[in-house]
């Protein structure tokens, strides 16, 4: 839903020349600035890293809950294949950007008692020790603005409930409430920092950033 998200912000940026999408399936839209790279092993990337090479910024935005799966698969998923592609866009291009969707809740210490925030602490950890400008973004509720549906069908319903209260959301707990339309601007935002203000951004500044 998120990546739905900060596609349509970049589709919608002149400034944006070219959107490389890896997809293991079909996005279903096209554009003329929009081209797809199939890609099935999100372990390692080498096979399309000619693809991806020039690029100015990495958005990754894939991400599951932990609800539901094992430790491993959760690691899997959430270190390892962000971990493998920042490796392969990064690689010999210490200008680039990579921001991450991580989430609110994400320990930095690697050593609290949630296990999903060690995994994400974990990965953003690694990103930030590379040689890239590497933002991690730690939103916490994301309320769609145009359309965009998450993929996990028990989310919907929820969000659903979200459109009807997410004004009055805004009013008590802005600090934690942010929207696809303002989480992609500021995805965008960051790479003109070009490596400059915070590295670990919550939903204050991605809302300040995508205003």
């Amino acid at each position: 839903m998120l990546g739905q998200g900060v596609l349509r912000a970049c589709l919608l940026d002149e400034e944006v020349t070219e959107v490389v999408a890896v997809v293991r399936r079909p996005l279903g839209r096209t554009h003329e600035r929009l081209r797809e790279v199939a890609h099935q092993d999100f372990t390692d990337f080498s096979a399309i890293a000619g693809e991806l090479s020039g690029a100015d910024a990495c958005f990754f935005c894939l991400g599951v809950s932990s609800v539901g799966r094992g430790a491993a698969e959760y690691q899997r998923i959430t270190y390892d294949y962000t971990v493998a592609a920042a490796h392969t866009v990064a690689a010999d291009h210490p200008d680039l950007t990579f921001t991450y969707i991580s989430g609110e809740g994400t320990d930095s210490s690697e050593h609290g008692r949630s296990a999903w925030g060690r995994v994400k602490g974990r990965t953003e950890n690694a990103l930030l020790s590379m040689d890239m400008r590497a933002y991690m973004f730690r939103p916490g509720y994301v309320q769609p603005m145009h359309g965009e549906t998450p993929r996990t069908l028990w989310y919907r319903p929820l969000y659903v409930l979200g459109s009807v209260l997410y004004p009055l959301l805004r009013r008590v707990a802005a600090r934690h409430v942010s929207s696809t339309e303002l989480l992609g601007r500021a995805m965008l935002a960051v790479v003109r920092l070009e490596g400059g203000g915070p590295h670990i951004l919550h939903s204050p500044e991605i809302n300040r950033l995508g205003a």
